[in-house]
């Protein structure tokens, strides 16, 4: 046999192509995988605002006089709850003011789990070692890292900008309010990056970015309610939201603000990523011994170990705010007397008994399912965080079967949700005792709890993902709840025919405590979620281990 070399390319001939950048392949790679995440948010959050604008049109233009404006402008309750309202005899305003928050408060969150899970979670998987080893620098990682999620929140942006604009929206509003979207994206995502660089856990990271995203509308709450602390607007993206009033005075003094809030958090991560280890993070806590808990000598106790910390906070969060809820009772009541055009809006909008106390509890019980169901699915996602990071290669190589074993954290998680739905109807009924808004302790209960079977539902959705679907365990867990209440919203807007309606769990709670409660709608509901847990546990039993 004999071998030859190639005879060298003749002149102007194609050469081999160089192969890219390194850093242009991580930044595909990032692309990736934030891609489908990012379609979705700026497609719901989008969509939302142009729905919410389109309605309206319908539904309030013209309902709204002078005299109404001036006394919704000054209720304390009001300016707490959804901000400041500017600008309500315009479509775009409406929509600002009505869903501003809540879509702002999705695309922030999401930006701040989608920055923890491209960096730390990474980590936590032993990928970015891997891509370590290369010619790519972790703190060129971080700045791609943070380019393709700032990246990520002008999609967002441009969606709403988009949506407002097909719903004939002032151009000059849309821009200011997709922009302001887009940042508050940008914040939530910087966050989670420079959480990942601080703490050396993904759970702890993205705990940490949601929860001071959290204390800025918290701020933002507090600064619109308080006159004298008005000034704590200006440290939260939420709050200059209602600063630059968008189709009012159309202030861009609040995006530079929010420009610069995001480059001081783009800066810290990126200077907390030079010199770091791989796998550590920043702060890494006192070495110290701790005597092992009693929970850990068995199964339920591991479990009930295990979700004891999330509950607690998870509990703290939905008490805080419907401790604000009840306080803020009597307030909202007596605006509802005083302003009957409101009650009338409030009725066409489904909330008919919105001006009793009972009335007022049941409504905002109704989205209790929505939090609820999320940490209930979220506890589901982080088992799956922790078969990925191989942290229960060691409890499975022990006499411990996994049907056994998710089993029991379900079961812990179940019960999670039962002690966050009755702190959420306690502190209402302490809120609303404080301002002797006259909501029993055993009406709020009961009201709260309602919630349950829906956060159940999630679970059961959770646990079926885990065993069929696993890379989709979030977005499954929790799409009974926030899936389940925009198709209610939908279907009553548009007159969808009821069988479609029947579809959404919400539709079988009664408005409790103004109504009874519907036992057949949640005995229905805790079936199927059982179901589909039991479903989720044989796909668990037969899939390997991802790791």
């Amino acid at each position: 046999m004999t071998t030859r070399t190639a005879p060298p390319a003749a002149p102007g001939t194609d050469r081999p192509a160089l192969p890219p950048h390194p850093g242009t392949t991580v930044g595909r790679g990032l692309v990736r995988q934030l891609r489908r995440g990012t379609v979705v948010v700026a497609l719901i959050s989008g969509g939302l605002a142009a729905f919410v604008a389109q309605e309206y049109e319908r539904t309030f233009s013209g309902a709204l006089g002078v005299s109404s404006l001036t006394a919704l402008a000054e209720n304390p309750a009001i300016r707490t709850l959804f901000g400041p309202p500017v600008a309500l005899d315009d479509p775009g305003g409406f929509t600002v003011w009505r869903t501003g928050t809540v879509v702002a408060v999705l695309a922030g969150i999401w930006g701040a789990l989608a920055g923890t899970r491209i960096t730390r979670g990474e980590e936590d998987a032993g990928r970015t070692e891997l891509l370590l080893s290369g010619r790519v620098r972790l703190a060129t990682l971080v700045r791609r890292s943070l380019a393709v999620l700032f990246g990520a929140g002008a999609v967002v942006g441009a969606a709403v900008v988009v949506g407002m604009l097909l719903a004939g929206t002032a151009p000059a509003g849309s821009l200011l309010f997709g922009t302001l979207i887009g940042g508050t994206t940008m914040t939530g995502a910087a966050l989670g990056v420079l959480g990942g660089q601080v703490l050396p856990e993904r759970r702890a990271a993205s705990g940490l970015a949601v929860g001071l995203l959290l204390a800025g509308l918290l701020a933002r709450m507090v600064g619109d309610g308080v006159a004298a602390l008005s000034w704590l607007r200006w440290l939260s993206p939420f709050g200059l939201i209602g600063r630059a009033a968008p189709y009012a005075e159309n202030r861009w003094g609040p995006v530079l603000v929010l420009v610069l809030e995001i480059a001081v958090l783009a800066v810290l991560a990126a200077a907390a990523a030079e010199g770091r280890d791989v796998g550590s993070g920043r702060w890494r806590g006192r070495e110290r011994g701790r005597t092992p808990s009693r929970l850990l000598r068995s199964l339920p106790g591991l479990a009930v170990h295990r979700t004891r910390r999330a509950t607690v906070t998870w509990s703290a969060g939905v008490g805080a705010y419907f401790l604000l809820i009840g306080l803020l009772a009597s307030a909202m009541l007596q605006f509802l007397r005083d302003n009957p055009v409101f009650a009338q809006m409030a009725a066409t909008a489904g909330f008919a008994r919105l001006a009793t106390v009972q009335g007022y509890a049941a409504s905002l019980f109704s989205l209790l399912a929505v939090p609820v169901g999320a940490y209930a699915a979220g506890r589901v996602a982080a088992l799956m965080a922790d078969e990925t990071a191989s942290r229960l290669t060691l409890v499975y190589s022990r006499p411990v079967g996994r049907v056994r074993w998710a089993t029991w954290e379900a079961v812990a998680v179940a019960a999670g949700t039962v002690v966050v739905t009755a702190v959420a109807g306690l502190t209402t009924w302490i809120g609303a005792t404080w301002v002797h808004a006259g909501l029993g302790p055993g009406e709020a209960l009961r009201g709260a709890l309602t919630a349950v079977p829906v956060a159940l539902l999630c679970l059961g959705a959770a646990m079926l993902a885990l065993g069929w679907l696993p890379s989709a365990v979030l977005a499954v867990g929790v799409l009974p709840a926030a899936g389940g209440y925009l198709l209610l919203v939908l279907a009553e807007s548009f007159g969808w025919p009821s069988w479609l309606r029947g579809l959404s769990p919400f539709a079988h709670l009664a408005a409790v405590p103004a109504e009874p409660v519907d036992v057949v709608g949640a005995l229905g509901m805790v079936l199927v979620a059982l179901l589909l847990a039991a479903v989720g546990l044989v796909g668990y039993a037969r899939r390997d281990l991802r790791g």
